[in-house]
C-alpha cells in the first residue's frame, strides 16, 4: 500500500483519504470547522457557564435540572 509523505498509511475510505489530500496540500490546516466565533468569545463563553452556576444557590440549580431532565423524559 502507497504511504504518505510522512510515511503514514492511507486511509481506507474515501472520504478520509480526501481529508488527508487536503491537509497535505495546506488547504485545511485542522480539520475543525471554523465556526465564526472568535477565540476570546469561546473563553469568555466556557467561564460564564461556571459563574452562573456558582452564583446560583443548590436548590435552584436542583429546580433547573430536575426541569430540564423532565423535558427530555416528555420528549419521548
Amino acid at each position: 500500500m502507497p504511504t504518505g509523505p510522512k510515511g503514514q498509511k492511507r486511509p481506507a475510505d474515501v472520504i478520509g483519504n480526501a481529508v488527508r489530500v487536503m491537509c497535505i496540500a495546506g488547504e485545511e490546516t485542522d480539520g475543525t470547522p471554523d465556526d465564526g466565533k472568535s477565540a476570546a468569545a469561546k473563553e469568555l463563553g466556557a467561564k460564564g457557564g461556571k459563574k452562573r452556576a456558582a452564583s446560583m444557590s443548590p436548590e435552584r440549580r436542583t429546580e433547573i435540572a430536575r426541569k430540564a431532565a423532565e423535558s427530555r423524559w416528555n420528549k419521548r
